[in-house]
C-alpha cells in the first residue's frame, strides 16, 4: 500500500514508528509555490568593485559575485596560533578541501600585550598571513574584534585595557585605544583590501553583542564600523555575530550565523539532549546555544532582520575544544552530517569555526580564557586542537575528508542552490527530540530541485527509514522516486537533485549526491556523483531527441532512461550523446572513494585525484603526505600525459591512471623514563560564573606524576615530520622543555599529538618530560563513556599508557 502523508494524516503513526509492519512510505514536499525574488538596497555595503571590475554584492537571499548568486565556503585559521613558516602550504591544504574564504581572528592581546608596544612580526604578521591568501588564491574575511571570545584570555581585550577602563561600549578612553588598534590593523592591511585588488572582502565587527544600556548596544556597533572605516577598513561585507539576541544596526552589518554539535561550555556532566543541530529549520536560524558568556534581555536584531539578510554561516563547528568541566569528542559523521541539515535550512554561506587547530602564544602571561581571570570556562594554556580538520600541525583528520565532498558540491553547484527556496515537508519531526520521524527539507526554484536527508543525531542511534520513496511536487509536475522504495540506514545523510542539469541533459532524478563538474573541453563533460552508502544508485536521464545514453541496464521508459544498479566505483557509470553538444560522462564513486578525492589543478589543468592519503595541489604540483605509511598510491583524472618524476605508473583503475612510489621507511622511537609518582590529588573545587568544576590551581601540580621523554637525534632524518602521541590517562597533562611548558592537553580519550619538527625548536638544549595530573574518581566532570577509564576502585589514575613517534612522509610530485 501507498501512502501519501499530510499533516493530519492518521498514516503518519506509521511514519513514526518506521516498524516492519509499514507499507511503502512516500514522504511528500510541495514546492509549487512562486520562488521569491531577491531584494536588494537594505545592506549598505563598502566597496565592491575590485581593480579587476569584479563585483562582490549581497541580498536578502545569498552573496553574489558579478551578479551570480555565489555560495563560499570560509574556515577559521588563527595565524597567531600557528607558525608562519607552515602557513602557506596549510593553507593550500584548506584551498584543496573545498575552502575559498579564510576567516581569522584578529586577537589585540596578541599584538598589543603592553600598552603601546605592537608586534606585527612572526606568527603575528597579519600583512604577511593574508599576502600568502591571495598569492594561494583565497579570499580572507579579517574578524577585528576588539573582543573576540575565541577562549582566548580576556576574549582578546589585552589586561591593561581591561584592568583600567570599561570596555565593549562608547567609553571615549576605550573607544581612543580601540582606534589605535584599528588603526594599526588598517596599516597592515594597506594595499590588501578587495577595492585595491587584495584578498580581504569582510570585516567583522565584536562578536557574540548582545549588550544593551547606555552606550552600548546598536549604537557601539555603529561606533566601531565608523572607526573601522577611518582606520581605512573598507571592503564589501561587515558582519557580526548574530545568536544569542544579538543587536547591530540593522542594514550596516549582516548576521552571520553557527551551530555546535556539542557544548563544552555547559556544566552538566552527562550526555546532552539531541541538539537541534541535527534538525532541519524552517522557521529560524539560531541553531542552539553557541556559548555567548553575556545574557540578552529580549529578541535580538537577527530576529528582526529575517527577511532583509541572506543566511550566512560563520560558526559552524568543524570540531569542538575541550574544556575543563566538560570534553565532549565528535566523530566525522557527526560534524559532516550537519551539511545537509544547515544547506537544507536555507545556509547560503558555510562557515566553520575552527577549520584549523593551534596553539596560544606565550607571552608576559598564558593567553588562555580561564576562570581565574573571570571567564566563564577553563581552557588549556596553550593547546588549540579544536578536533579541527587540519590539527594545529597539519595532520588531516578524518572528518576532513567527510566534508570534502560537500564543500565541492557548494564549490560548483552552489550557484543553483543559492537562490533555491527552503520547502517544508509535509511531514516534520516534533522537536529536535523526536527520533523517529523522517529529516527531510527541500530548496527549490521553479522546477529544480535538491533533496536533503539526515538521518544522523549525535549520541542518540535512529531507527533505519524503511521503504522510503519521495514525491517532489514542482510546478511542472511531481517526481517521485526511486522505483521502489528504499532503506535510509541509522547514521545515513546526503543531498539528492531533482531535475538536475548535465550541461542541457535533465537528469530528473538521482539517488546519489552531486560533488564536482570536470570540464574536459572537446572531450566533454564529467559529472561525479557520490553514492550514499546502503543506497542503490538509480537515475532518470530525460532523452529528447538526438540524445543517446550509454550505459548498462538501460531501460526507456516514458519518463526517459531509467538506470537502476549501477555499480559505484571508478568507471564510467553513463555517457550521454546529445546531438549538436560535447559528451557529458557520469562518475558513480563509492562513499569510501569520495572521501579520497582532491580536485584541483595539477599538470595544466583540473582534475581528480584519488588517493587515501592527505593530497593538496600547490602552484600545479601535487603534494601528498602520509602518516605512518612510507607507502603511496593515487589515481588521476584525466590521464597524464605521461608519468612524473618519482612515481612509477600502476596501470588503471577504471578511467582513473594509478601510480604509486615508495620512500625509505623510518621507524624513529623515544625512550620513557618514570620520575616520580602521583600524590593524592586534592578535590575538584566548584564555583566561578559558571558554578561548576574549576581547573585546579596551580599548587595541585605537586601533585602530578611525571616522566622523561628522550627523542633521538636523528629523529626527522628523511621525514617531513613526525608526530610524538602522548597517550595517557589521567586528568591534565603538560609537556615541558625544562621548565617551560610547551603543550597541555585535557585527557578526554581522543589523541594528543604534536609535531616533532616544531617541538624540537621549541625545546632547545632543556629535557622533555610529561606531567599528569590525577584524574579522581569523583571529578565532576564530563567525559565520554569511550574515554572514561576503569578506576578498578581505586580514588584516582595518573598513567602514561604508550608514548611514540608516527613517522610523517612527503612526496612532492610535479608533472
Amino acid at each position: 500500500m501507498k501512502q501519501l502523508f499530510s499533516r493530519h494524516a492518521v498514516a503518519a503513526a506509521c511514519a513514526l514508528a518506521f516498524g516492519s509492519a509499514c507499507a511503502e512510505t512516500l514522504l511528500s514536499i510541495d514546492a509549487r509555490a512562486p520562488t521569491a525574488q531577491p531584494v536588494t538596497g537594505h545592506l549598505r555595503l563598502g566597496t565592491a568593485v575590485a581593480p579587476s571590475g569584479q563585483r562582490l554584492g549581497a541580498n536578502n537571499q545569498y552573496l553574489t559575485l558579478d551578479g551570480q548568486p555565489w555560495m563560499p565556503v570560509m574556515g577559521e585559521f588563527h595565524y597567531s596560533r600557528s607558525p608562519a613558516d607552515t602557513w602557506e602550504a596549510e593553507l593550500r591544504k584548506m584551498k584543496t578541501a573545498g575552502i575559498t574564504v579564510v576567516a581569522s581572528y584578529v586577537m589585540w592581546n596578541h599584538h598589543e600585550e603592553h600598552e603601546g608596544k605592537f608586534i606585527w612580526q612572526d606568527n603575528r604578521d597579519l600583512r604577511r598571513f593574508i599576502e600568502l591568501c591571495a598569492k594561494v588564491g583565497l579570499k580572507a574575511v579579517v574578524r577585528v574584534g576588539p573582543w573576540v571570545h575565541a577562549e582566548v584570555r580576556y576574549g582578546g581585550i589585552p589586561d591593561w585595557v581591561v584592568t583600567s577602563m570599561r570596555t565593549r561600549g562608547d567609553d571615549p578612553e576605550y573607544l581612543r585605544h580601540v582606534a589605535r588598534f584599528y588603526d594599526e590593523i588598517g596599516r597592515q592591511l594597506r594595499g590588501q583590501l578587495w577595492k585595491d585588488g587584495g584578498p580581504v572582502i569582510g570585516i567583522q565587527l565584536e562578536n557574540e553583542y548582545n549588550l544593551s544600556g547606555p552606550e552600548q548596544g546598536a549604537q557601539h556597533i555603529a561606533t566601531l564600523k565608523k572607526l573601522a572605516l577611518k582606520a581605512g577598513l573598507d571592503v564589501p561585507f561587515y558582519t557580526v555575530t548574530g545568536w544569542d539576541g544579538a543587536v547591530y544596526p540593522s542594514g550596516e552589518v549582516t548576521p552571520v550565523f553557527g551551530g555546535y554539535p556539542d557544548e563544552p561550555w555547559a556544566t552538566s556532566t552527562s550526555e546532552l539532549p539531541p541538539k537541534e543541530t541535527y534538525a532541519f529549520r524552517f522557521d529560524s536560524r539560531v541553531s542552539g546555544d553557541l556559548g555567548a558568556q553575556t545574557a540578552a534581555q529580549a529578541p535580538g536584531t537577527a530576529e528582526t532582520d529575517i527577511a532583509l539578510t541572506p543566511f550566512l554561516g560563520a560558526e559552524y563547528g568543524a570540531g569542538l575544544p575541550f574544556m575543563y568541566r566538560r570534553r565532549p569528542v565528535v566523530s566525522p559523521d557527526d560534524i559532516a552530517s550537519m551539511l545537509p541539515v544547515q544547506l537544507g535550512s536555507g545556509v547560503n554561506l558555510m562557515g566553520y569555526y575552527m577549520f584549523h587547530g593551534g596553539r596560544n602564544p606565550v607571552g608576559a602571561s598564558t593567553l588562555e580564557e580561564s576562570t581565574a581571570t573571570g571567564g566563564y570556562n577553563d581552557t588549556t594554556a596553550i593547546n588549540y586542537d579544536f578536533q579541527a580538520p587540519l590539527g594545529p600541525d597539519g595532520q588531516e583528520r578524518a572528518v576532513l575528508t567527510k566534508l570534502r565532498p560537500f564543500h565541492y558540491f557548494m564549490h560548483d553547484f552552489g550557484r543553483r542552490l543559492a537562490p533555491m527556496t527552503v520547502r517544508r515537508p509535509e511531514l516534520t519531526p516534533a522537536s529536535p527530540a523526536d527520533l523517529k520521524t523522517a529529516r527531510v527539507s527541500l530548496r527549490a526554484a521553479g522546477d529544480s530541485a535538491f533533496l536533503f536527508v539526515n538521518n544522523h543525531v549525535r549520541q542518540y542511534p535512529m531507527p533505519a527509514q524503511q521503504d522510503v520513496r519521495f514525491a517532489v511536487k514542482l510546478p511542472g509536475g511531481v517526481v517521485e522516486f526511486p522505483r521502489q522504495g528504499i532503506d535510509i540506514a541509522s547514521g545515513a545523510y546526503f543531498i539528492w537533485p531533482v531535475n538536475f542539469d548535465l550541461d542541457g541533459t535533465r537528469l530528473r532524478y538521482a539517488t546519489a549526491q552531486p560533488v564536482t563538474r570536470l570540464d574536459l573541453g572537446a572531450a566533454g563533460v564529467t559529472y561525479v556523483f557520490a553514492a550514499s552508502a546502503g543506497v542503490p544508485v538509480e537515475l532518470l536521464i530525460d532523452t529528447p531527441s538526438g540524445t543517446d545514453v550509454e550505459a548498462a541496464n538501460a531501460q526507456r521508459t516514458p519518463d526517459g532512461v531509467l538506470l537502476q544498479g549501477i555499480t559505484a566505483g571508478t568507471g564510467k557509470a553513463v555517457t550521454v550523446h546529445r546531438q549538436g553538444g560535447r559528451d557529458v560522462h557520469v562518475l558513480v564513486l563509492t562513499p569510501e572513494q569520495a572521501q579520497q578525492l582532491a580536485v584541483g589543478e595539477f599538470a595544466g589543468q583540473r582534475r581528480l585525484v584519488l588517493s587515501a592519503q592527505q593530497a593538496w595541489f600547490d602552484d600545479g604540483a601535487l603534494q601528498l603526505r602520509s602518516t605512518g605509511s612510507n607507502r603511496f598510491r593515487m589515481a588521476v583524472y584525466p590521464a597524464l600525459a605521461k608519468a612524473p618524476a618519482g612515481v612509477r605508473a600502476a596501470g588503471s583503475d577504471g578511467v582513473f591512471q594509478a601510480f604509486e612510489a615508495q620512500l625509505p621507511e623510518r621507524k624513529p622511537t623515544v625512550s620513557v623514563t618514570a620520575l616520580r609518582a602521583a600524590q593524592p590529588a586534592p578535590a575538584i573545587l566548584q564555583g566561578g560564573l559558571a558554578k561548576a568544576a574549576l581547573q585546579p590551581i596551580p599548587e595541585a601540580w605537586r601533585t602530578a606524576a611525571k616522566w622523561r621523554i628522550d627523542v633521538p637525534p636523528d629523529a626527522l632524518e628523511g621525514l617531513d615530520d613526525a608526530l610524538l602521541q602522548l597517550d595517557f590517562t589521567g586528568d591534565v597533562g603538560r609537556l615541558l622543555a625544562g621548565t617551560r611548558m610547551v603543550d597541555d592537553w585535557y585527557y578526554s580519550g581522543y589523541p594528543w599529538q604534536i609535531g616533532l619538527k616544531g617541538l624540537l625548536a621549541a625545546q632547545g638544549k632543556a629535557p622533555l618530560s610529561l606531567a599528569v595530573l590525577p584524574l579522581r574518581a569523583d571529578a565532576p566532570v564530563y567525559i565520554p563513556r569511550e574515554g572514561r577509564p576503569d578506576f578498578r576502585g581505586e580514588p584516582q589514575i595518573a598513567r602514561v599508557d604508550k608514548i611514540g613517534i608516527v613517522p610523517v612522509y612527503r612526496l612532492a610530485i610535479k608533472p
